[in-house]
């Protein structure tokens, strides 16, 4: 087997309290994957945690989601980077859950199996000329800038257009507006992917629509990244003066939420504070509110290339509790762009064995533990089997809501393993890490170590380092795997 830096973490010792420790895996690396890891470490002395992910790199979405010009945000990376040097733990790169291991094999190597492998797929609008070229889903986008190795080649289409329109309001569609937007000497000296940089130094998109169903009060952003986006350089922002005015229903959500006050405050100042025409050649960010996309327009010079989004005007419908959704009006009008972003949802990828909840996007649980359907019926309990992170609530929070959802799944499995509900550690011993590199090795699996990620981080670093630059991130599958081996 092509095994990188496997005698490092097979060699580490580990103290137990049982002849036999704990065994644990937990199947994705991102920020849940990793907040689990350590609270289980500290939690249960001697348990044995190994973190597997399908990409040869760490981090999940602090790596690939995290906006470049986000720096400070990726600081959290150097707490995990401590839990993996806990001589406990390892993190086997390169795995792909399904194909590499089954879900059914892990829990018979393992005590404990927690799935924290997040949302990599979008969900679809279902609405004609979804599949054009030139519709994309902000996802890929992110995944593209952030030089992930699956959006190496989405080579998204920025020099035949002026005009983006962006769907939905929400903090990765604001990310997205922003390096639409900003100027490029900006990121010149971030770690964004350097084929990104250079088609964003040649883009002619100079205007950026961001479409929302709601209203400004109901903006799903936070109020710093839309601060964030507004203040960028010499950029004209607009927004209809009739979007601004609030009813008594918002009066009253923005008296529960200040989030949402301090939101529409924003807005509104914005809304005023700039000329009311953009000089020649200014960018552009106009906020589009109460209005739906209803189909994809197609060009009549492209054939399969869109050329504008047919919306639907929405008004706000009352539904109690204070909450407002948004319903058509039979309405319409078109917006022209050649290029159409989706920022509308996250969406799990399901795995052989493993209950999933297609309504809410979630798998289902109670506080973690999996249970065998939808009916939430706790005595049908997955033995052994958790869920943390986005696959356990669905896509929303900050990276620090993964902490408290980290703590609630540990707390759970701390319960079961002390009302018995876990087989004992003492009674039972598991194949676990050993049993499963077996596995791989079998199926000649190419299995990335954390020290030998560690040789692809200090390479990245050093030729970002000749640019100027945090990094200069491998992009490719087949150079992330070279860079691993030398």
């Amino acid at each position: 087997m092509a095994m990188f830096g496997a005698r490092k973490f097979l060699s580490r010792s580990f103290s137990t309290l049982s002849p036999y420790p704990l065994s644990v895996c937990i199947v994705g690396s991102g920020p849940a994957g990793f907040y689990t890891a350590e609270k289980i470490l500290k939690t249960h002395q001697g348990s044995e945690v190994n973190i597997i992910d399908r990409l040869p790199t760490p981090y999940g979405l602090v790596r690939s989601g995290v906006a470049p010009d986000h720096p400070e945000t990726k600081n959290v990376i150097n707490q995990f980077s401590r839990v993996a040097q806990n001589g406990r733990f390892s993190f086997l790169g390169n795995i792909t859950l399904g194909s590499s291991v089954s879900l059914a094999e892990l829990r018979e190597l393992f005590h404990v199996v927690v799935l924290a492998y997040g949302a990599e797929s979008d969900r679809v609008l279902g609405i004609p000329g979804e599949d054009l070229k030139g519709v994309h889903s902000a996802r890929e986008f992110v995944w593209w800038y952030n030089g992930h190795p699956d959006g190496r080649n989405l080579d998204p289409d920025l020099k035949s257009t002026d005009t983006a329109v962006i769907l939905g309001q929400g903090n990765v569609a604001l990310d997205v507006a922003r390096i639409l937007l900003r100027p490029t000497s900006e990121l010149v000296t971030t770690d964004i992917a350097s084929h990104a940089l250079t088609a964003l130094e040649q883009s002619s998109i100079r205007k950026v629509y961001l479409v929302g169903r709601r209203g400004p009060v109901q903006a799903a952003c936070t109020a710093k990244e839309l601060r964030e986006v507004l203040g960028i350089k010499d950029l004209y922002i607009h927004i209809k003066e009739a979007d601004l005015k609030i009813t008594p229903a918002d009066e009253v959500e923005m008296k529960k939420s200040r989030i949402h006050r301090r939101i529409y405050e924003l807005l509104s100042k914005a809304a005023i504070a700039g000329p009311s025409q953009p000089s020649s050649g200014q960018r552009e960010l106009h906020f589009v509110f109460f209005h739906q996309p209803d189909r994809f327009l197609e060009s009549y010079d492209e054939k399969g290339y869109v050329s504008g989004v047919h919306l639907e005007k929405t008004a706000l419908k009352g539904i109690g509790s204070g909450k407002q959704i948004a319903v058509g009006t039979g309405q319409f009008e078109d917006l022209s762009c050649g290029i159409v972003l989706k920022s509308v949802g996250y969406k799990s990828v399901l795995v052989d064995g493993l209950p999933f909840d297609n309504q809410k996007g979630v798998v289902p649980n109670i506080k973690g533990r999996v249970l065998s359907d939808n009916s939430r019926d706790p005595t049908l309990l997955e033995n052994g089997l958790y869920v943390c992170g986005w696959l356990k609530r669905g896509p929303t929070g900050i990276i620090a809501t993964n902490l408290y959802c980290a703590e609630e799944t540990v707390a759970s499995i701390s319960e079961d393993l002390e009302q018995g509900a876990l087989a004992s550690t003492a009674s039972m011993p598991k194949p676990g890490r050993d049993g499963l590199l077996q596995i791989l090795d079998n199926r000649n699996v190419r299995v990335v170590s954390f020290s030998a990620w560690e040789r692809i981080d200090e390479e990245e670093k050093r030729l970002g380092s000749l640019r100027n630059k945090p990094r200069e991130k491998f992009t490719i599958w087949e150079e992330l795997l070279k860079a691993a081996s030398k």
